[in-house]
């Protein structure tokens, strides 16, 4: 079963350094654009993944063709694609060693979860980033605390 409890989402977004960002995109509309910019913001390593833009730079990364060009080990992999195409990803991902699978709004598949579960990743599904990074008020690593403000007297 996902992961669904804040507490637990929590440990994932403060635990997780490297991120592979599967589906990415150059177009700023675009919602994996976005997501890539406030996880970059937030201090992650962000690998964007992308076929069509491999060897390009996105947002000062180099755009990779498929997660097992990656150079270095994924913590997590966030996927912006359709849940037809799950199954193939679960495959990559466990193939990668990744540590958690999380999938953007929208695309779930219940099957995929159980496969990836069984192979020992942590999964989310249809849950954004860079929604519950804020939600959950979890700061930039090396970010000063947050200290309750004080009314003036």
């Amino acid at each position: 079963m996902p992961v669904s409890s804040d507490l637990d989402i929590t440990r994932i977004l403060e635990t997780t350094r490297t991120i592979a960002l599967l589906g990415a995109s150059h177009k700023p509309d675009r919602a994996s654009h976005r997501v890539m910019q406030a996880l970059l913001a937030h201090g992650y390593e962000v690998y964007p993944v992308n076929p069509g833009l491999a060897g390009q730079q996105l947002l000062g990364c180099t755009v990779h063709r498929n997660l097992a060009e990656i150079p270095v080990a994924i913590d997590m992999v966030d996927v912006f694609r359709q849940p037809l195409y799950l199954p193939g990803i679960v495959r990559e991902v466990i193939a990668i060693g990744a540590k958690t699978l999380w999938t953007q709004l929208g695309v779930v598949d219940a099957a995929a979860a159980v496969t990836a579960e069984q192979a020992g990743l942590e999964v989310v599904m249809d849950r954004c980033p860079a929604i519950e990074l804020p939600r959950l008020g979890i700061r930039k690593p090396g970010a000063a605390p947050v200290r309750p403000t004080v009314a003036a007297q």
